[in-house]
């Protein structure tokens, strides 16, 4: 075991306030619970929901609540994310919505949102053999031989958009049987489909009879066949992988991976949006690669399709340890950018990139989403990747207020931090989440909208807990995809205390480097009269091994192994220079657990 000895003189700012941010997070969490929240665990919900959508945004009330209890987050807290799955689950099964405890059937674009709840529960107690249980039987859904029919093991696609606990589930939305001008979002996206006669313009729709067709021609041709939204499906199969080490699950995503990347192999190196029910690309779209449900076309483009394709990405590589599944959104990511154009935006010199393709070919241009290539650098950790990422990210130092729904968006200034020249980025960016915090409390507080009016919206857009920061500042960690991420790369810490995830109390931690070999991470304990032990794991599922730990820039001592231990007696700090080598173990959630005993 290390031991501190470094006194804290002062405690650095960064320090305090992130134990400040634990502490506001654990109230604000609890004022949500008291002000939403039924004694049954579910929401409070006086509505119907006369479509298929909606059970995610129950779900995504609780996303990173889990996540929270993991890095350190109260005791309770892990009991409490438990005790509101089961009773938004219930609720929605009462609903109509939920099967067995899944989905019933919808795109993986909104499976994907609410499954990140899940992941986190189980990511935060992989012991918990109930979860572990739904894990497997979750997955089996997409297994060969499924009574569910999912998937089809011989054209290797999944059988629509919209599947789950009840199979594939015929069209899409009920809602959008007719689709006219009066769609309050829709002018924003355009047209579904261009090639319907007499529908050129987005008020053609005003005609009913044209919003009839319109719907009709959607119902049948977006409603069937398999789409790239279906790549996020991997994170269910690879969670269920991480718990149990079936490896019928591992084959099953590198399969599924493998078949989108010849697709877009055969299409000229662009992903493809559409697989029709033969499994040919095109066929239900008069032979083009563009056009499919959450396609190139509408309503998303990239914003939905680099998720997408970096999921499945991200998982295969996960499980089979390949870097060549990266070449999915790597590929994805090179060909916008090679379309992209420079544009001054706010003043400054901009990468705009095209996000949607059409008939009149690409249009829609935005600046690339930042968190595709860090995700791709910190998984390969190549130097390619990391020459992706300087390119896309060079020069943005700002930190911005904000909160996007995938609580996520600081990526840019981060891996400024990470590449050493952003240096008071942690004051900052706590500060930041201080006041996202701040916001959210005080909407809870200020909110008097009656029970029977709200919108399901209304939770999520006051779930007050952030974990974007302390990801990234204790673990080396970006935020989760949030369409269907698991809480992957970085270190994870353990309290030998508490015998639980998470910095134990009055710690603090700040990850300062991040490269193929080394891990640099600064500890503090900021209690004048506790020591606090902790372990540290090389790695989110324990697939790394640390080589040497270097203290305080002295010499380096051995420390092989998944995890180094550390002991800080009261007001000392611990810098720590970990030799990393990569990928040497199975990935597994499992060892964790076992880590706590066998690390006190």
């Amino acid at each position: 075991m290390i031991r501190a000895s470094t006194p804290l003189d002062p405690p650095p700012e960064w320090a305090v306030l992130q134990r400040r941010l634990f502490d506001a997070l654990d109230d604000a969490w609890r004022r949500f619970q008291r002000r939403y929240c039924r004694p049954d665990g579910s929401l409070h919900f006086a509505g119907t929901l006369p479509s298929r959508d909606g059970a995610d945004d129950f779900y995504e009330a609780f996303f990173n609540w889990p996540a929270l209890y993991f890095l350190g987050g109260a005791d309770d807290l892990l009991e409490a994310s438990k005790h509101h799955w089961r009773g938004v689950t219930r609720q929605l099964t009462e609903l109509g919505l939920v099967v067995d405890e899944f989905e019933r059937g919808y795109d993986w674009f909104h499976i994907g949102e609410s499954m990140i709840f899940f992941y986190a529960i189980c990511a935060a107690d992989p012991g918990d053999a109930e979860f572990t249980a739904r894990a497997a039987r979750f997955a089996d859904l997409y297994l060969p031989g499924s009574p569910t029919g999912n998937y089809d093991p011989r054209l290797n696609m999944i059988r629509a958009p919209h599947t789950g606990a009840g199979g594939p589930r015929p069209d899409i939305n009920e809602e959008w049987q007719v689709y006219g001008a009066d769609k309050h979002f829709g002018g924003a996206y355009g047209l579904p489909l261009y090639d319907l006669p007499g529908i050129a313009a987005w008020d053609d729709l005003a005609d009913p009879v044209n919003a009839r067709r319109m719907g009709q021609a959607m119902q049948a041709r977006l409603g069937k066949g398999d789409i790239p939204v279906n790549l996020a499906a991997t994170g269910l199969l690879a969670n269920a992988w991480l718990l149990t080490g079936d490896d019928r699950y591992r084959d099953w995503v590198t399969t599924y991976v493998r078949g989108w990347i010849e697709r877009t192999e055969a299409n000229g190196g662009i992903l493809p949006d559409n697989v029709g029910p033969s499994g040919r690309v095109g066929e239900l779209h008069g032979g083009h690669w563009y056009g499919g449900h959450y396609g190139w076309q509408w309503p998303h483009g990239l914003h939905t399709l680099w998720q997408a394709a970096l999921l499945g990405g991200l998982n295969a590589r996960l499980v089979s340890g390949d870097d060549g599944y990266l070449g999915l959104p790597r590929g994805l990511l090179d060909r916008v950018v090679a379309l992209g154009e420079h544009r001054e935006v706010d003043g400054r010199r901009r990468l705009l990139v095209p996000y949607r393709h059409g008939p009149h070919g690409w249009f829609d241009l935005q600046e690339p989403p930042a968190a595709m290539p860090l995700w791709l650098w910190l998984t390969s950790m190549s130097a390619a990747d990391e020459r992706r990422l300087a390119e896309l990210c060079d020069a943005d130092r700002d930190v911005r207020l904000f909160r996007a729904k995938g609580e996520d968006g600081h990526e840019r200034p981060w891996w400024r931090y990470l590449h050493g020249d952003n240096p008071d980025y942690p004051q900052r960016a706590l500060a930041m989440a201080l006041d996202q915090v701040e916001q959210r409390v005080a909407a809870i507080e200020a909110d008097d909208s009656p029970i029977a009016g709200r919108h399901i919206h209304h939770w999520q857009e006051h779930n007050p807990v952030v974990t974007e920061v302390l990801l990234q500042l204790t673990t080396g960690a970006p935020q989760v995809v949030y369409n269907g991420g698991l809480y992957a790369n970085g270190v994870r810490h353990l309290d030998l205390d508490r015998r639980r995830p998470g910095l134990p109390p009055d710690v603090a931690a700040l990850v300062e480097r991040v490269t193929a070999d080394q891990t640099r991470i600064r500890l503090v304990n900021l209690s004048n009269h506790a020591t606090r032990r902790l372990a540290v794991l090389a790695g989110a599922f324990g697939e790394h091994d640390f080589t040497h730990a270097r203290r305080d820039g002295g010499d380096a001592a051995p420390a092989r192994g998944p995890a180094v231990t550390v002991e800080l007696p009261p007001a000392t700090q611990l810098l720590l220079d970990l030799g990393t080598a990569r990928d040497v173990r199975r990935p597994s959630l499992t060892p964790h657990r076992y880590d706590i005993e066998e690390a006190s």
